[in-house]
């Protein structure tokens, strides 16, 4: 374990609405986008909150330098979102000033399957007004360059599922999504760096971009949802269709055309139950 385990880091951000305008436009979702006084829609906290860095303080990935900040430095320089717990105890209001507090509760590295993994767990806690607002567990990985791993064939889907959304990404839907954020990984936004230096065929699709989309496309179908949780299985690269399907009354998995798990998502609300007919699949 790492002795920065129980470091913390605070923002007060004033959850300006035109910033949940733009997600909402980027995202093409239906009808008005929500304004001044309107609860925050789930999950989108995370185009608040920035923590923006000098060029002298990135690394070579276009992320702050673990090290100096809050993210310890494992000696591991691929990042990677794994996953993550939400609870959503009460919607914070857009237009007015929120807090989130940052705490790491894991800090360690192991030996995986591909090679050596250094896993930090943050824990994100929301107030505003007193109020806990939301609760997050977010789960980083860290790796070797791919030319130090070990390869591993992708995880395939293997469940009876009722497709729920298909969902397509192109670049400049990254790019919005990576501005809104600030999340400056070029994996996202620079071909030639995500291809040579870190071994993907293209342009990757932001892991919590495609949770987000799981758990619109679940709200859509079930309603407002007390939790959610997501863990990442495999990274997908623009242009290639998402199917996220539901494989029962609380899980999704999202897949590719030919099979290949991506992620696992799972969703909690109180009280309820939808039967779903999962005899044709997908």
């Amino acid at each position: 374990m790492d002795d920065s385990v129980g470091r913390t880091q605070t923002f007060i951000c004033g959850l300006d609405p035109a910033r949940a305008t733009a997600l909402h436009l980027a995202l093409g979702r239906p009808g008005a986008p929500p304004g001044l006084g309107d609860p925050m829609p789930a999950f989108w906290h995370h185009i608040y909150f920035w923590d923006p860095q000098s060029p002298a303080a990135l690394g070579r990935d276009g992320h702050p330098a673990p090290g100096p900040g809050l993210i310890p430095d494992l000696g591991l320089p691929m990042r990677m979102w794994a996953g993550g717990q939400l609870e959503f105890h009460t919607a914070p209001v857009l237009g007015h000033p929120a807090e989130k507090t940052s705490t790491i509760e894991r800090a360690e590295v192991k030996e995986g399957r591909t090679g050596r993994l250094g896993f930090v767990t943050l824990r994100h806690d929301i107030m505003q007004d007193g109020r806990l607002c939301v609760t997050e567990r977010q789960d980083l990985v860290y790796r070797d360059p791919p030319d130090q791993r070990k390869t591993v064939p992708p995880p395939q889907a293997n469940a009876r599922e009722f497709l729920a959304l298909e969902q397509r990404f192109d670049p400049v839907m990254l790019f919005r999504y990576s501005a809104l954020t600030l999340n400056g990984h070029r994996i996202h936004y620079d071909a030639d760096y995500a291809r040579d230096v870190e071994g993907y065929p293209g342009l990757v699709v932001h892991g919590p971009l495609l949770a987000q989309c799981g758990l619109l496309a679940a709200e859509d179908l079930l309603g407002p949802l007390s939790a959610f949780s997501f863990r990442a299985r495999s990274p997908v690269t623009v242009d290639e269709p998402v199917f996220f399907c539901l494989t029962g009354e609380r899980k999704m998995l999202a897949r590719t055309g030919d099979g290949r798990l991506l992620m696992d998502l799972e969703f909690t609300r109180v009280n309820w139950h939808i039967p779903l007919d999962l005899g044709a699949e997908a």
